[in-house]
């Protein structure tokens, strides 16, 4: 008998809250978590604006004695939102539950404590005058060694949330670009349906908010310039649409055998029916312009769950805001929902929390499942001016009822990884 994967807790930190129910009343009520960066001088760069974590203080989740004071950024976004997610689950003071059964999957990226050291090591070794984003990008070519060894601390969030729950099952980290969330919920469900863990703490974190990070971002021109209009500048699927908006914080959710979760009596928020994965093979980059890729994870999912696209009541998009990203995505949706694709409503939060990078996917999922619960889907805010090629409905501008019980859920990564998965 398949094993049943389910969510028992839910917990978040992100630019427009620090924890899952004031996020989501931030998001009906179209409110945007992107302002002018802060978190370092950015007035010389292409883009000056970002979406921050703001005032965040994770004694507040862990207690002020906690055994994590030297966490890096992303590391604190992600203890804290798993603690929040452990309490919601109702694990806390849980003293029966096998930890060599308690595994760690997350998509999580390296932090900007990581970057710092990297970008003081390089600023070191330069005696000259200011640097522009072309000459950074050269200077970090001749420390593409340490780069490799910063990428590898990656993994210590993974340690620190293992440290912090005394998890001694499978732990694992994936980092394939903003797909690597989904594909570490898909793949926690995965552990779980084969029978490898009975609870998994899975989800992402990511902060990317640092010179080293929109160097990279602006020399692939995929961030938005619009530095007088900042507020609104993440605009999903709209004509005027320019780029994504760096975004950082991590979410993360608590993955659960069914059985398991009912016989300790937990709340059961949604289960995990469906999980899609395919690779482009196009370029490092770009996704295929098609969209091939995407429709496949799609179809994937469809399949693991057993469904049909009439199915689906709903699709919370990848919706970027780059040109490229948003008609691809628009074409995969076509190609998979045929006939019914303009009638499925699809939205993009990213309007209003930008772009959490590894943390999107899993942050993206929990507001599919309190749109489940309370019937409402959030919408794509700053949509005002129609684009021909992007011509489905992206519930513009105000949140909706809706009768909604199954959700798809995309997230497409660099490189032209794609993530699907499905809950109801």
């Amino acid at each position: 008998m398949r094993r049943r994967i389910v969510i028992t807790g839910m917990g978040t930190v992100n630019p427009l809250g620090h924890d899952v129910e004031s996020t989501w009343r931030a998001l009906l009520e179209c409110r945007s978590g992107i302002s002018k960066t802060e978190l370092f001088d950015a007035s010389t760069y292409p883009t000056t604006f970002s979406a921050q974590v703001k005032g965040y203080d994770l004694s507040k989740d862990l207690g002020a004695e906690h055994k994590h004071p030297t966490a890096g950024r992303n590391c604190q976004f992600a203890l804290g939102a798993a603690r929040q997610a452990w309490r919601h689950a109702g694990l806390e003071g849980n003293t029966s539950l096998d930890r060599t059964r308690l595994g760690i999957y997350l998509g999580s990226g390296e932090g900007s404590l990581d970057f710092w050291n990297l970008t003081n090591c390089m600023v070191d070794a330069w005696d000259g005058d200011h640097l522009d984003t072309v000459q950074w990008a050269k200077l970090a070519v001749q420390y593409m060694d340490l780069h490799r060894e910063v990428e590898q601390e990656s993994n210590m969030t993974v340690a620190h949330l293992a440290a912090e729950f005394e998890a001694r099952g499978p732990s694992f980290n994936v980092l394939t670009a903003c797909a690597a969330s989904t594909q570490a919920l898909g793949e926690a469900s995965e552990q779980i349906r084969h029978g490898d863990a009975d609870v998994v703490v899975s989800g992402g974190a990511h902060s990317m908010i640092h010179p080293y990070g929109v160097t990279g971002f602006n020399r692939l021109t995929a961030l938005s310039t619009r530095n007088d209009e900042v507020e609104t500048a993440s605009r999903p699927f709209d004509l005027t649409r320019d780029g994504f908006v760096l975004g950082e914080g991590a979410s993360v959710l608590i993955l659960e055998e069914y059985e398991h979760a009912m016989a300790r009596g937990a709340t059961i928020h949604a289960e995990i029916i469906g999980y899609g994965a395919s690779a482009d093979a196009f370029r490092i980059t770009d996704q295929d312009p098609e969209g091939d890729g995407a429709a496949t994870s799609m179809r994937a999912a469809l399949s693991d769950a057993g469904l049909e696209p009439k199915d689906i009541d709903y699709v919370s998009a990848h919706g970027t805001g780059t040109k490229q990203n948003d008609q691809v995505e628009t074409r995969a949706i076509k190609a998979v929902f045929g006939e019914r694709a303009k009638q499925v409503p699809v939205s993009s939060v990213k309007s209003m929390l930008g772009h959490l990078i590894a943390a999107a996917g899993a942050t993206e999922l929990i507001t599919c499942i309190l749109a489940i619960r309370d019937q409402v889907l959030p919408p794509t805010t700053n949509l005002h001016t129609p684009d021909p090629d992007c011509d489905l409905d992206y519930v513009p501008n105000e949140p909706r009822k809706a009768n909604v019980k199954t959700v798809m859920s995309n997230s497409f990564g660099f490189g032209g990884q794609n993530n699907t998965l499905i809950i109801r």
